[in-house]
Protein backbone atom coordinates (compact mmCIF):
# COMPACT_ATOMS: atom_id res chain seq x y z
CA UNK A 1 0.00 0.00 0.00
CA UNK A 2 1.29 3.12 -1.18
CA UNK A 3 1.63 5.97 1.65
CA UNK A 4 0.85 8.60 -0.65
CA UNK A 5 -2.98 8.48 -0.66
CA UNK A 6 -3.90 6.31 2.63
CA UNK A 7 -7.74 6.64 1.23
CA UNK A 8 -10.41 5.97 3.91
CA UNK A 9 -12.99 4.05 2.37
CA UNK A 10 -16.59 4.76 3.81
CA UNK A 11 -18.52 2.64 1.44
CA UNK A 12 -17.12 -0.90 0.90
CA UNK A 13 -18.96 -4.06 1.49
CA UNK A 14 -18.59 -7.61 2.89
CA UNK A 15 -20.24 -10.41 2.03
CA UNK A 16 -19.41 -13.29 4.36
CA UNK A 17 -19.89 -16.85 3.35
CA UNK A 18 -22.71 -17.62 5.91
CA UNK A 19 -24.69 -14.66 4.68
CA UNK A 20 -24.27 -15.74 1.40
CA UNK A 21 -25.90 -19.24 2.32
CA UNK A 22 -28.86 -17.46 4.05
CA UNK A 23 -29.47 -15.07 0.80
CA UNK A 24 -29.30 -18.45 -1.05
CA UNK A 25 -31.84 -20.58 0.98
CA UNK A 26 -34.22 -17.49 0.38
CA UNK A 27 -34.22 -17.49 -3.51
CA UNK A 28 -31.18 -14.37 -3.51
CA UNK A 29 -28.77 -14.18 -5.88
CA UNK A 30 -28.50 -10.51 -6.41
CA UNK A 31 -28.41 -7.03 -5.07
CA UNK A 32 -30.29 -4.55 -7.29
CA UNK A 33 -29.94 -6.76 -10.21
CA UNK A 34 -26.14 -7.38 -9.67
CA UNK A 35 -24.90 -10.65 -9.26
CA UNK A 36 -23.81 -11.03 -5.58
CA UNK A 37 -19.77 -10.97 -5.66
CA UNK A 38 -17.04 -13.13 -4.37
CA UNK A 39 -15.05 -11.99 -1.14
CA UNK A 40 -12.73 -12.19 1.69
CA UNK A 41 -11.10 -10.29 3.74
CA UNK A 42 -7.80 -11.43 1.43
CA UNK A 43 -9.66 -10.03 -1.80
CA UNK A 44 -10.70 -6.85 0.23
CA UNK A 45 -6.66 -5.74 1.09
CA UNK A 46 -5.79 -6.35 -2.18
CA UNK A 47 -8.17 -4.15 -3.44
CA UNK A 48 -7.72 -1.65 -0.89
CA UNK A 49 -3.65 -1.42 -1.60
CA UNK A 50 -4.48 -0.75 -5.60
CA UNK A 51 -6.85 2.21 -5.15
CA UNK A 52 -4.21 2.78 -2.32
CA UNK A 53 -6.67 2.49 0.55
CA UNK A 54 -5.28 2.88 4.02
CA UNK A 55 -8.45 2.08 5.87
CA UNK A 56 -12.46 0.43 4.69
CA UNK A 57 -15.41 0.89 6.86
CA UNK A 58 -16.94 -2.09 6.40
CA UNK A 59 -21.09 -2.84 5.43
CA UNK A 60 -23.58 -5.26 4.28
CA UNK A 61 -25.81 -4.14 1.49
CA UNK A 62 -29.00 -4.62 0.33
CA UNK A 63 -30.76 -6.39 1.77
CA UNK A 64 -29.41 -6.98 4.99
CA UNK A 65 -31.19 -9.13 7.25
CA UNK A 66 -34.67 -7.70 6.25
CA UNK A 67 -35.44 -10.79 3.35
CA UNK A 68 -36.46 -12.96 6.72
CA UNK A 69 -39.46 -12.13 7.87
CA UNK A 70 -39.28 -13.58 11.76
CA UNK A 71 -38.18 -11.37 14.03
CA UNK A 72 -36.06 -13.59 16.00
CA UNK A 73 -33.97 -14.92 12.96
CA UNK A 74 -33.65 -11.40 11.42
CA UNK A 75 -32.27 -10.38 14.60
CA UNK A 76 -29.85 -13.61 14.82
CA UNK A 77 -28.34 -12.57 11.59
CA UNK A 78 -27.64 -9.42 12.61
CA UNK A 79 -26.19 -10.24 15.34
CA UNK A 80 -23.89 -12.84 13.53
CA UNK A 81 -23.19 -10.07 10.78
CA UNK A 82 -22.19 -7.86 13.35
CA UNK A 83 -20.05 -10.28 15.35
CA UNK A 84 -18.30 -11.37 12.11
CA UNK A 85 -17.51 -7.42 11.22
CA UNK A 86 -15.87 -7.06 14.84
CA UNK A 87 -13.48 -9.82 14.04
CA UNK A 88 -12.34 -8.59 10.56
CA UNK A 89 -11.66 -5.04 12.83
CA UNK A 90 -9.44 -6.96 15.49
CA UNK A 91 -7.75 -9.42 13.35
CA UNK A 92 -6.83 -6.63 10.74
CA UNK A 93 -5.74 -3.94 12.73
CA UNK A 94 -6.21 -0.26 11.60
CA UNK A 95 -7.48 -1.99 8.05
CA UNK A 96 -10.73 -2.39 8.56
CA UNK A 97 -14.24 -0.53 10.25
CA UNK A 98 -18.22 -1.24 10.15
CA UNK A 99 -21.24 -0.39 10.10
CA UNK A 100 -23.46 -2.54 12.29
CA UNK A 101 -26.28 -4.21 10.46
CA UNK A 102 -29.95 -3.35 12.12
CA UNK A 103 -32.56 -6.21 11.99
CA UNK A 104 -35.79 -3.81 10.88
CA UNK A 105 -38.71 -6.38 11.48
CA UNK A 106 -39.75 -5.85 14.92
CA UNK A 107 -40.12 -2.47 17.37
CA UNK A 108 -37.05 -2.11 19.38
CA UNK A 109 -35.03 -4.43 17.76
CA UNK A 110 -32.88 -2.32 15.63
CA UNK A 111 -32.48 -0.13 18.65
CA UNK A 112 -31.27 -3.17 20.87
CA UNK A 113 -28.49 -4.24 18.31
CA UNK A 114 -27.42 -0.41 17.98
CA UNK A 115 -26.56 -0.13 21.22
CA UNK A 116 -25.01 -3.65 21.67
CA UNK A 117 -23.00 -2.74 18.47
CA UNK A 118 -21.47 0.07 18.87
CA UNK A 119 -21.76 -0.11 22.91
CA UNK A 120 -20.29 -3.39 22.85
CA UNK A 121 -18.77 -3.87 19.44
CA UNK A 122 -17.46 -0.79 19.06
CA UNK A 123 -18.79 -0.31 15.68
CA UNK A 124 -18.11 3.33 13.96
CA UNK A 125 -21.67 3.22 12.84
CA UNK A 126 -24.84 1.49 11.85
CA UNK A 127 -26.19 0.91 8.44
CA UNK A 128 -29.73 1.64 7.62
CA UNK A 129 -31.34 0.78 4.16
CA UNK A 130 -33.18 3.91 2.73
CA UNK A 131 -36.47 1.36 2.52
CA UNK A 132 -37.51 -1.93 4.02
CA UNK A 133 -39.76 -3.71 2.13
CA UNK A 134 -41.48 -0.16 1.17
CA UNK A 135 -41.08 1.26 4.73
CA UNK A 136 -39.21 5.15 4.53
CA UNK A 137 -36.17 5.72 6.87
CA UNK A 138 -37.94 8.83 8.49
CA UNK A 139 -41.42 7.62 8.81
CA UNK A 140 -43.48 6.93 11.66
CA UNK A 141 -42.54 4.98 14.68
CA UNK A 142 -38.77 5.15 13.89
CA UNK A 143 -38.47 7.73 16.96
CA UNK A 144 -36.83 4.96 19.37
CA UNK A 145 -34.04 4.01 17.34
CA UNK A 146 -33.51 7.68 16.44
CA UNK A 147 -33.02 8.77 20.34
CA UNK A 148 -30.42 5.61 20.60
CA UNK A 149 -27.96 7.00 17.65
CA UNK A 150 -28.64 10.52 18.63
CA UNK A 151 -27.57 9.72 21.94
CA UNK A 152 -24.74 8.07 21.28
CA UNK A 153 -23.86 10.81 18.45
CA UNK A 154 -24.14 7.71 15.94
CA UNK A 155 -22.90 7.64 12.18
CA UNK A 156 -25.61 6.47 10.01
CA UNK A 157 -24.80 5.23 6.78
CA UNK A 158 -27.71 5.07 4.48
CA UNK A 159 -27.76 2.36 1.95
CA UNK A 160 -30.25 2.07 -1.28
CA UNK A 161 -32.58 -0.77 -1.25
CA UNK A 162 -34.68 -1.98 -4.25
CA UNK A 163 -37.88 0.30 -4.90
CA UNK A 164 -41.07 -1.17 -3.73
CA UNK A 165 -42.27 -1.69 -7.10
CA UNK A 166 -41.58 -3.63 -9.87
CA UNK A 167 -38.62 -3.22 -11.65
CA UNK A 168 -38.57 -1.90 -15.44
CA UNK A 169 -37.41 -4.29 -17.72
CA UNK A 170 -33.99 -3.36 -19.00
CA UNK A 171 -33.05 -1.01 -16.27
CA UNK A 172 -31.06 -3.19 -13.35
CA UNK A 173 -32.12 -1.16 -9.63
CA UNK A 174 -28.21 -0.71 -8.87
CA UNK A 175 -28.44 1.99 -12.27
CA UNK A 176 -30.61 4.23 -11.85
CA UNK A 177 -33.50 3.23 -8.87
CA UNK A 178 -30.93 3.29 -6.13
CA UNK A 179 -30.29 6.76 -6.37
CA UNK A 180 -34.13 7.60 -6.30
CA UNK A 181 -34.21 5.43 -2.85
CA UNK A 182 -31.86 7.43 -1.00
CA UNK A 183 -33.58 10.60 -2.38
CA UNK A 184 -36.85 9.54 -1.07
CA UNK A 185 -35.20 8.77 1.96
CA UNK A 186 -33.13 12.20 2.71
CA UNK A 187 -35.80 13.75 1.49
CA UNK A 188 -38.38 12.22 4.55
CA UNK A 189 -35.74 12.39 6.96
CA UNK A 190 -35.51 16.39 6.40
CA UNK A 191 -39.54 16.59 5.70
CA UNK A 192 -39.94 14.88 9.11
CA UNK A 193 -37.85 16.75 10.73
CA UNK A 194 -35.53 13.66 11.87
CA UNK A 195 -32.22 15.75 11.03
CA UNK A 196 -33.67 18.74 13.36
CA UNK A 197 -34.95 16.47 16.05
CA UNK A 198 -31.62 14.66 16.05
CA UNK A 199 -28.60 16.96 14.86
CA UNK A 200 -26.14 14.59 16.98
CA UNK A 201 -26.34 11.93 14.26
CA UNK A 202 -24.58 12.00 11.20
CA UNK A 203 -26.25 10.61 8.20
CA UNK A 204 -23.86 9.88 5.21
CA UNK A 205 -26.05 9.12 1.71
CA UNK A 206 -24.39 6.76 -0.97
CA UNK A 207 -23.82 7.60 -3.82
CA UNK A 208 -23.01 10.88 -3.59
CA UNK A 209 -26.67 11.20 -2.18
CA UNK A 210 -28.35 10.11 -4.95
CA UNK A 211 -30.13 13.00 -6.67
CA UNK A 212 -29.68 15.28 -3.48
CA UNK A 213 -27.51 17.65 -4.65
CA UNK A 214 -28.59 17.62 -8.18
CA UNK A 215 -32.20 18.37 -7.19
CA UNK A 216 -31.30 19.72 -4.00
CA UNK A 217 -32.93 23.49 -4.76
CA UNK A 218 -36.41 22.12 -6.32
CA UNK A 219 -37.11 19.66 -3.39
CA UNK A 220 -36.77 22.65 -1.06
CA UNK A 221 -38.83 24.88 -2.81
CA UNK A 222 -41.69 21.91 -2.57
CA UNK A 223 -40.54 21.32 1.16
CA UNK A 224 -41.31 24.73 1.68
CA UNK A 225 -44.51 25.24 0.39
CA UNK A 226 -45.50 21.93 2.06
CA UNK A 227 -44.26 22.60 5.49
CA UNK A 228 -44.34 26.38 5.62
CA UNK A 229 -40.54 26.55 6.27
CA UNK A 230 -38.15 29.09 4.80
CA UNK A 231 -36.04 27.09 1.47
CA UNK A 232 -33.03 27.95 3.35
CA UNK A 233 -33.77 26.41 6.20
CA UNK A 234 -34.65 22.85 4.24
CA UNK A 235 -31.50 23.71 2.33
CA UNK A 236 -29.80 23.86 5.31
CA UNK A 237 -30.72 20.27 6.68
CA UNK A 238 -29.98 18.94 3.36
CA UNK A 239 -26.71 19.87 3.69
CA UNK A 240 -26.33 18.58 6.86
CA UNK A 241 -25.67 15.35 5.19
CA UNK A 242 -22.31 13.62 4.66
CA UNK A 243 -21.94 12.09 1.16
CA UNK A 244 -19.46 9.49 -0.43
CA UNK A 245 -18.37 9.53 -3.63
CA UNK A 246 -19.18 5.63 -4.63
CA UNK A 247 -19.57 5.42 -8.33
CA UNK A 248 -19.98 9.38 -8.38
CA UNK A 249 -16.58 10.63 -8.98
CA UNK A 250 -17.38 11.80 -12.77
CA UNK A 251 -16.23 15.33 -14.55
CA UNK A 252 -20.29 15.63 -14.40
CA UNK A 253 -21.63 14.77 -10.73
CA UNK A 254 -18.24 15.69 -8.94
CA UNK A 255 -18.81 19.24 -9.22
CA UNK A 256 -22.02 19.42 -8.06
CA UNK A 257 -21.51 17.58 -5.07
CA UNK A 258 -18.75 19.62 -4.05
CA UNK A 259 -20.59 22.79 -4.50
CA UNK A 260 -23.84 21.45 -3.08
CA UNK A 261 -22.08 19.82 0.09
CA UNK A 262 -20.76 21.45 3.41
CA UNK A 263 -17.09 21.65 3.88
CA UNK A 264 -15.74 18.49 5.25
CA UNK A 265 -18.91 16.66 4.13
CA UNK A 266 -17.99 14.49 1.05
CA UNK A 267 -15.98 11.20 2.01
CA UNK A 268 -14.37 8.72 -0.47
CA UNK A 269 -16.39 5.17 -1.22
CA UNK A 270 -15.37 2.32 -3.49
CA UNK A 271 -18.59 0.59 -3.38
CA UNK A 272 -15.97 -2.68 -3.64
CA UNK A 273 -17.18 -5.68 -4.51
CA UNK A 274 -20.45 -5.06 -5.85
CA UNK A 275 -18.35 -2.03 -7.83
CA UNK A 276 -15.81 -4.30 -9.75
CA UNK A 277 -12.59 -3.16 -9.62
CA UNK A 278 -12.44 -1.46 -12.99
CA UNK A 279 -15.48 0.67 -11.73
CA UNK A 280 -13.92 1.62 -8.47
CA UNK A 281 -10.40 2.45 -10.05
CA UNK A 282 -12.50 4.40 -13.45
CA UNK A 283 -13.95 6.65 -10.19
CA UNK A 284 -11.26 6.75 -8.09
CA UNK A 285 -9.14 8.20 -11.12
CA UNK A 286 -11.90 11.14 -11.58
CA UNK A 287 -11.55 12.01 -7.82
CA UNK A 288 -7.80 12.33 -8.08
CA UNK A 289 -8.07 14.24 -11.32
CA UNK A 290 -10.90 16.64 -11.03
CA UNK A 291 -9.84 18.37 -7.65
CA UNK A 292 -7.16 20.38 -5.83
CA UNK A 293 -4.64 18.83 -3.98
CA UNK A 294 -6.48 20.35 -0.99
CA UNK A 295 -9.50 18.87 -1.65
CA UNK A 296 -8.35 15.51 -2.39
CA UNK A 297 -6.56 15.16 0.79
CA UNK A 298 -9.66 16.26 2.83
CA UNK A 299 -12.20 13.75 0.71
CA UNK A 300 -9.79 10.97 0.77
CA UNK A 301 -8.96 10.83 4.28
CA UNK A 302 -9.20 14.12 6.53
CA UNK A 303 -13.38 14.57 6.27
CA UNK A 304 -13.35 11.02 7.40
CA UNK A 305 -10.97 11.45 10.27
CA UNK A 306 -13.30 14.07 11.55
CA UNK A 307 -16.58 12.08 11.53
CA UNK A 308 -14.38 9.15 13.17
CA UNK A 309 -12.16 10.16 15.33
CA UNK A 310 -10.47 6.70 16.52
CA UNK A 311 -9.23 6.57 12.61
CA UNK A 312 -7.34 10.22 13.53
CA UNK A 313 -5.92 8.93 16.77
CA UNK A 314 -4.48 5.97 14.91
CA UNK A 315 -2.59 8.24 11.84
CA UNK A 316 -2.50 6.48 8.86
CA UNK A 317 -1.34 2.98 8.92
CA UNK A 318 2.45 2.17 8.08
CA UNK A 319 2.78 1.12 4.02
CA UNK A 320 3.49 -1.95 4.23
CA UNK A 321 6.99 -3.68 1.68
CA UNK A 322 5.25 -5.39 -1.09
CA UNK A 323 7.45 -7.93 -3.45
CA UNK A 324 8.84 -6.17 -6.40
CA UNK A 325 6.56 -7.68 -8.86
CA UNK A 326 3.34 -6.82 -6.93
CA UNK A 327 4.37 -3.51 -7.35
CA UNK A 328 4.77 -3.32 -10.45
CA UNK A 329 1.77 -5.00 -11.59
CA UNK A 330 -0.23 -2.59 -9.39
CA UNK A 331 1.45 0.22 -10.77
CA UNK A 332 0.81 -0.62 -14.43
CA UNK A 333 -2.56 -1.28 -13.47
CA UNK A 334 -3.10 2.26 -11.95
CA UNK A 335 -1.37 3.70 -15.37
CA UNK A 336 -3.73 1.59 -17.48
CA UNK A 337 -6.95 2.53 -15.89
CA UNK A 338 -5.85 6.36 -16.06
CA UNK A 339 -5.20 5.89 -19.18
CA UNK A 340 -9.01 4.77 -19.70
CA UNK A 341 -10.16 7.29 -17.79
CA UNK A 342 -8.62 9.63 -20.40
CA UNK A 343 -10.30 7.63 -23.44
CA UNK A 344 -13.84 7.76 -22.15
CA UNK A 345 -14.24 11.60 -21.25
CA UNK A 346 -16.49 13.38 -23.45
CA UNK A 347 -14.76 15.80 -26.05
CA UNK A 348 -15.81 19.50 -25.92
CA UNK A 349 -17.80 20.13 -28.98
Amino acid sequence: MPHSAQRIDVHQHVVPGFYRDELARAGITDAGGRALPDWSAESALRQMDLLETATAILSVSTPATGFLTDPVEAAGLARRLNDHCASLVSDHPGRFGFFAALPMTAAGAPAAEAVRALDGLHADGVTLLANNRGSYLGAAGQEVLWRALDDRGAVVFVHPAELPARPVSGIPPFAADFLLDTTRAAYLLVRNGIVRRHPNIRFVLSHAGGFVPYASHRMAVTLANDTSRSPLDVLDDFRSFYFDTALSSSPAALPTLLAFARPGHVLFGSDWPFAPTPAGQYFANGLDTGVDAGTLTAVNRTNAEALFPRLAAAGPVPATASPAPVRIRRAVQRAAARLAFKLVQPGTD
